[in-house]
């Protein structure tokens, strides 16, 4: 049995949003290096603001500013930052309570004197960022805070927050927040077997050896029965199209003009649709029960599209079960 495949894999996007009053409010404010949390209808003041409230589902307004001080409610150490993240160097991750807020704010804690310099009740404070743009990491990271802020826990102070209109000028309206994945993929036994089949420009599946039928590409076990499969059988490479959409918007690292047709696709002998790109036909031509066959792509690995074969059309029955 060849080795199971296996590879580094990314994915990665920049999410887009909106903010609305609470939130725009809120991040705003860090960039003026004003921290602002909801007040809700019971008087508790959440921090990071919500705009509806977790308990009742009631909508949220009332701002109020809170401290840049607070202290640690629980705690974790990162040994090992990964790229991106608030420090290059070990630090603490940390749920803060900032002072007049009744929830925690997660946030980094730089602590040059390792896990040992932290504890659950230790008093800190915003180490703001030199150059703010109105998001959370306009809060660099949370440092230990000076012998004169300890006063809370030994003589029983308490911090009023105070109300705040939210309105600051050129105010925060959207944002940014790129996402990314880096992981290890391994397709496994069965589609390992799956992909180097392709690579001989051959399609593989495996046959559910209770309900007898083949599953391209295979998973290792039937999603009908749950019993393990291992019976490989080839089929195709033709086809037929059972369903399909038009792309009307080009993707941004994909070569393809729009538009162009995204296919289900039932190869002979499988029980299962696969998808795979129309071509070699206009769009609006593309229907269901349209006999196609694999082009492959240059030095083969898997098909670049699928294209008609020039047969007449299934007949529907032939393929209403794998719609």
């Amino acid at each position: 049995m060849p080795e199971v495949l296996k590879a580094p894999l990314v994915v990665e996007f920049p999410f887009t949003r909106s903010l609305g009053p609470v939130q725009s409010a809120f991040l705003t404010g860090l960039r003026e290096r004003v921290v602002l949390g909801v007040r809700t209808g019971d008087g508790r003041v959440l921090v990071p603001p919500v705009e509806y409230d977790p308990v009742s589902s009631e909508e949220l307004s009332e701002l109020v500013e809170v401290a840049a001080t607070g202290t640690v409610t629980t705690w974790a150490w990162n040994h090992e930052p990964r790229r991106g993240q608030p420090l290059d160097r070990p630090f603490a991750w940390v749920l803060v309570r900032l002072d007049g807020a009744d929830t925690g704010l997660l946030h980094a804690l730089d602590a040059p004197g390792g896990p040992d310099s932290v504890h659950t009740g230790m008093r800190v404070r915003v180490r703001w960022a030199a150059e703010r743009s109105g998001g959370i990491t306009d809060i660099a990271c949370f440092e230990p805070s000076e012998p004169s802020e300890q006063y809370e826990p030994v003589v029983g102070k308490t911090f009023e927050p105070a109300g705040h209109d939210g309105r600051f000028e050129n105010p925060v309206t959207g944002i940014v927040a790129p996402a990314r994945l880096d992981y290890t993929y391994s397709p496994g036994r069965a589609q390992t077997a799956y992909i180097h089949a392709l690579a001989e420009r051959r399609v593989v599946g495996e046959r559910c050896p209770s309900c007898r039928k083949v599953y391209v590409p295979p998973r290792g076990a039937c999603p009908t029965c749950g019993v393990a499969t291992a019976e490989r059988v080839e089929v195709g490479p033709r086809g037929t199209v059972t369903t399909y959409c038009i792309v009307n918007i080009k993707a941004r690292n994909l070569d393809i003009e729009v538009p162009y047709v995204y296919a289900h696709i039932a190869l002979d002998g499988a029980d299962l649709a696969l998808h795979g790109r129309i071509g070699g036909i206009p769009y609006d031509q593309v229907r269901m029960g349209l006999r196609v066959e694999p082009v492959w792509s240059d030095g083969g690995g898997h098909p670049d599209h699928y294209r008609p074969t020039g047969e007449p059309d299934a007949d529907y029955e032939t393929y209403k079960e794998l719609l």
